[in-house]
């Protein structure tokens, strides 16, 4: 062999393997190392998300409609009606200032005037004390003038003893009766004073508890009932509402 053989041969192995190829060992080294861990795929956690995304978005939407539908049944229920800014003493003038116009829910048990309504009741007079925050109904005003020609106020302060426990409304009509006296006797053959009138207003007295009834009659009769309504002796009787 030549010198320049042996040095060729020296080249192409340098480890002293004749004849083997120079990278072999190279490439086994690297297959003898354990492989790199595999990081984790970004898809697959992307496709677990999305689920809850999904919930999340769908849950937003049922959301927004039911606010949507409160919304619409909230103002579709109500409507505008008249309410008494100012209080009003019954028989006084009602003046624009008084009033106010309220959103109120529809309630089949009340009967409010709508706001609509609100300028004809200027000028009209109240027919019964209208308190400031409460609605206005047609029974609440009067064209007329309290009391009418040729009629008297009187009141009438009864204990619960005295009157039905069913509540007395202005415009009912009623029977004030005189009761008996100390002796709590009844002489046959006389039928107990009743004078007949209409209530056109009606308030409670928190100190004593008793029922105040304002009632409208005649003006010859006012001076008699007063008089026995003073004695506290008298006794009120409620008559058919039907007309």
């Amino acid at each position: 062999m030549t010198i320049d053989a042996a040095r060729s041969q020296r080249d192409a192995d340098p480890h002293g393997n004749p004849g083997a190829p120079p990278d072999r060992e190279f490439r086994a080294a690297q297959q003898a190392q354990p492989a790199p861990p595999t990081p984790p795929t970004p898809g697959r956690t992307k496709e677990r998300r999305r689920p809850l995304l999904i919930a999340a978005m769908v849950a937003l939407v049922c959301l927004g409609a039911l606010v949507s539908s409160y919304a619409y049944l909230s103002t579709s229920e109500t409507q505008d009606v008249v309410a008494v800014r100012e209080s009003v003493p019954r028989g006084e003038v009602i003046e624009a200032a008084d009033l106010m116009t309220v959103q109120v829910g529809l309630d089949p048990a009340l009967s409010p005037l709508s706001a609509s309504e609100l300028e004809s009741l200027v000028g009209q007079r109240a027919a019964v004390d209208l308190s400031a925050g409460s609605l206005v109904t047609a029974e609440s005003v009067t064209e007329d003038v309290l009391p009418a020609e040729g009629q008297s106020i009187v009141g009438v302060s009864l204990t619960s003893a005295m009157m039905p426990s069913e509540p007395i409304y202005a415009g009912d009509a009623v029977r004030i009766v005189s009761t008996p006296g100390e002796a709590g006797e009844i002489r046959e053959g006389t039928a107990p004073v009743t004078v007949e009138a209409t209530v056109v207003g009606v308030r409670q007295v928190t100190d004593t508890g008793e029922t105040v009834v304002d009632v409208a009659v005649s003006e010859d009769q006012a001076a008699d009932l007063a008089a026995r309504a003073a004695t506290r002796k008298v006794a009120l009787v409620l008559d058919s509402r039907e007309r």
